[in-house]
Formats: structure tokens, C-alpha cells, sequence
């Protein structure tokens, strides 16, 4: 079960002359780097909810991209990029002297998983894609479909909204906290890890990579799409999502399709953060995944 824990070492990185922060949980060669959503959003909400996984023999390492928490805040466009982070995840592995890593990346950070293990397959020995999706476009099409299921018209009239960049409108503001409280986070109260990393969010680098809200994307990762690539990912993979997440089941299977190692699982009561919206199933699934990678 998730829950607060003081790291065992906080650590920072230079990367390409600005100061990025690592926590550092347990010891040994089993290694779980995480890779949290945003993009700019501090580490707190992910870190927190794996931490559990030192007691089952983890080592378990987050960080603070660039932009975000304790990290530098930069204020150039320039670095909010796809191919600058995952050279950042390079940077933080090599300095921490992590080796071959299991790496679980949530959201915008399964987006950079995939950029990563393509990139440097030597450094993954295995993968769990977590309420991700490998086609931006294809998921941008789902996105407008759950739109239109909160009330016939309603993509209609967020599509108008946007295009006249009204997006503090009070009309579009509710229909994007209806979006949010019924594909995002399902929970009665936010846990304490997530409030933190909701309330220090950077946006710049979030609109400049995705777009205003979650569910209009029009940054620079907007036409990003790794499927055709993801047969060259031969690791043992997880890919998991909930029945309601705005990275959609079918976004989860169009991966699931390509990739040659795979296991699949939906949360059945679940949105976009099954590890607080279901947390005792969503322990189990990942402590059996990683005890039979172990074994196998």
C-alpha cells in the first residue's frame, strides 16, 4: 500500500548544465526507475505510490524532470522535448549507476519509456507501461469520443471553444473538470502525494509538449506515434490501464498488438491512477509481475 517515505538518498545530476534531483530508495541491482506523467510535474505522486516495493527487495529510483519540483526551472522553450528527456533519463541511470533497469513509466512518462527503450535497449530489462499509449493522434481521436459521452454536443462545443482560445471560459473549465473527475482521478479525496505534484505543476513545459488540459493536444508531441517501432521492444513488458482512462483501453491494446513480450491487465474500477483508485490490486499485479520477472 502507498504511503510517504523518506528517501535514502537524494542525489543531484547535472544534465547539460542544469541541476535535475533524484530520490533514491533501498539498495542492490534490482532497480525500478520511474518515470512520472506530466510533462512538468514533480515526482511525489508516482514515488510515493511505489515506494512499498523496497520492502519486496526493490530498489526504486524517481527523479524530477527538468522543469519540475526540485529540480532547475529553466525558462527556454528549446528544452521541452521529447529527445532532451530521454537523454536526461541516460544521464540520471549512468550517474546513479543504476545498470539494466526495470522501468515503469506513467502517462507522458510511458510516451518517454518508449522513446528510451528504443533508444538505449541495453539499459531495460523490463517494462511496464502504465495508463499510456503509443499513437498520439490515435489517442487525441479517443480523447474527442469521451468528450462527446459526457452529452451529445459537448465535443462540438469544446472544439468551437478552442479554436477561439477560450480556454479560461467557464462553460470549457467544466466540462474539463467533468473530464477530469470521470477519466483522470475517481477517488473521493486526493491523496496527499498527488495534491503536492497537482500544486507545484510547471506548464510550461506542458503546454509546449501536450497542450492546455489534458484532454486537447497540440504541442510539439502531438503527431508522436511509436507503434511501428514497438516489435523492436523484446523485454518482458506490463502494460496496464483502467476500464475509464483517458488513455484508453484502446490505446493500451493497439500496443499490446506489437509488442512481443506483453502481459495486459485493465482495472476494472479504475481511471487514470489504478495505484490510488484500486491500490491493493494494483500491488498485487505489480509485485507478481516483478517476482516472476526475477524468477524468470
Amino acid at each position: 500500500m502507498w504511503g510517504e517515505r523518506a528517501a535514502d538518498r537524494r542525489i543531484e545530476v547535472t544534465v547539460d548544465g542544469h541541476r535535475v534531483v533524484a530520490y533514491d530508495h533501498g539498495e542492490g541491482d534490482d532497480v525500478l526507475l520511474l518515470l512520472n506523467g506530466g510533462p512538468g510535474l514533480p515526482c511525489d505522486y508516482l514515488r510515493d505510490a511505489h515506494t512499498f516495493l523496497v520492502d519486496h527487495g526493490l530498489r526504486v529510483v524517481a527523479f524530477d524532470q527538468l522543469g519540475c519540483g526540485a529540480s532547475d526551472r529553466p525558462d527556454d522553450p528549446a528544452l521541452w522535448s521529447i529527445s532532451r528527456y530521454v537523454g536526461e533519463v541516460e544521464a540520471v541511470r549512468q550517474a546513479l549507476d543504476l545498470g539494466r533497469v526495470t522501468l515503469l513509466g506513467h502517462s507522458w512518462g510511458g510516451w518517454l519509456a518508449i522513446e528510451y527503450t528504443l533508444t538505449h535497449p541495453d539499459a531495460v530489462r523490463s517494462l511496464i507501461l502504465a495508463d499510456t499509449a503509443g499513437d498520439l493522434p490515435h489517442l487525441m481521436s479517443e480523447l474527442h469520443r469521451l468528450r462527446e459521452e459526457l452529452a451529445p454536443g459537448t465535443d462540438a462545443r469544446m472544439r468551437a471553444l478552442e479554436a477561439e482560445g477560450r480556454f479560461d471560459d467557464p462553460d470549457y473549465v467544466a466540462m474539463i473538470d467533468a473530464l477530469n473527475d470521470r477519466h483522470v482521478f475517481r477517488g473521493a479525496e486526493i491523496p496527499a502525494p498527488l495534491a503536492r505534484s497537482l500544486a507545484d505543476w510547471n506548464m510550461a513545459p506542458y503546454r509546449a509538449m501536450q497542450g492546455p488540459n489534458e484532454f486537447l493536444y497540440v504541442g510539439n508531441l502531438r503527431n508522436w506515434r511509436r507503434l511501428a517501432d514497438m516489435s523492436r521492444i523484446r523485454v518482458p513488458t506490463l502494460v496496464y490501464c483502467g476500464r475509464l482512462d483517458e488513455q484508453t483501453p484502446d490505446c493500451a491494446m493497439r500496443m499490446v498488438e506489437r509488442l512481443p513480450f506483453v502481459e495486459f491487465h485493465i482495472f476494472e474500477q479504475s481511471s487514470h491512477m489504478p495505484f490510488y483508485e484500486e491500490p491493493e490490486a494494483y500491488d498485487a499485479l505489480i509485485i507478481d509481475f516483478l517476482a516472476r520477472r526475477r524468477r524468470g
